[in-house]
């Protein structure tokens, strides 16, 4: 998480030097954002596991969204046609909790690159105090978006409508999970490695909002683990959805 944040931080201040230098050429509206054709999107949102086996089942609230990317448009059939193609580049962090204070282990019998849905304190012991429990994933991304704007004349201050997708592929993924016992104390346990899941993911993605504030959706076409190499050997999918702003 925070080598997100450093990244948007990063972002902004790029944006903001660009947005001064701006200033010099012409004034942004009042009340409206710097008139700049890019768009750096903050995305938080809420995770789903879809076609699922009732195995497993994760916690709402628990399962988060937050992705950050920067996007830039390219005005296509005209300057005043409404429609925009917008590429970017993106990271985006899912984070997992899973019913019944279960989380993801390695499974023993297929090694490297898999995984099995246990319960924490089957595996650190039936006493302990569960904390934190969750699992993170997080992809590099590749965003791009047929968008159409319903004022054609000025598109900086139009709703506008957005579909197209994007390519992610996994860079992190680890479990974090914190307990206490009489015995132990305080433990944290970060374990990091793959779990099974697939190393690209692709998803057919939704926007609708103005321009500074819009509503989104994901929904990913490939399954979330290699086949077989999940837990129960599920084929389960996912979908992302939520709120989000952009900065610029």
């Amino acid at each position: 998480m925070k080598k997100i944040f450093t990244l948007s931080l990063a972002f902004f201040l790029f944006q903001f030097v660009q947005a001064q230098e701006s200033e010099t050429k012409a004034k942004s509206p009042i009340g409206g954002r710097p008139n700049i054709p890019n768009d750096l999107n903050i995305e938080f949102g809420f995770n789903l596991l879809t076609n699922r086996p009732a195995d497993i089942e994760t916690n709402f609230i628990g399962s988060r969204t937050f992705n950050v990317s920067y996007q830039f448009p390219i005005n296509i059939l005209g300057d005043k046609s409404g429609f925009t193609l917008n590429p970017g580049f993106g990271i985006g962090t899912d984070k997992y909790q899973f019913a019944n204070d279960q989380n993801l282990f390695i499974n023993p019998t297929l090694g490297a690159e898999s995984s099995r849905l246990l319960g924490v304190t089957e595996v650190y012991g039936k006493t302990i105090s569960i904390n934190k429990n969750n699992l993170a994933v997080n992809y590099l991304e590749i965003p791009l978006e047929l968008r159409y704007h319903i004022n054609k004349n000025n598109y900086s201050k139009s709703f506008r409508f957005s579909i197209g997708g994007k390519v992610g592929y996994l860079y992190n993924a680890h479990t974090k999970i914190s307990y206490e016992s009489d015995a132990m104390g305080t433990r944290k346990i970060k374990d990091s490695q793959n779990f099974g899941l697939e190393k690209i993911r692709y998803a057919v993605s939704i926007k609708a909002g103005s321009p500074g504030f819009y509503v989104w959706g994901n929904f990913y076409l490939n399954d979330v683990w290699q086949a077989g190499r999940g837990p129960f050997a599920t084929e389960a999918s996912q979908i992302n959805f939520g709120l989000a702003v952009s900065v610029f």
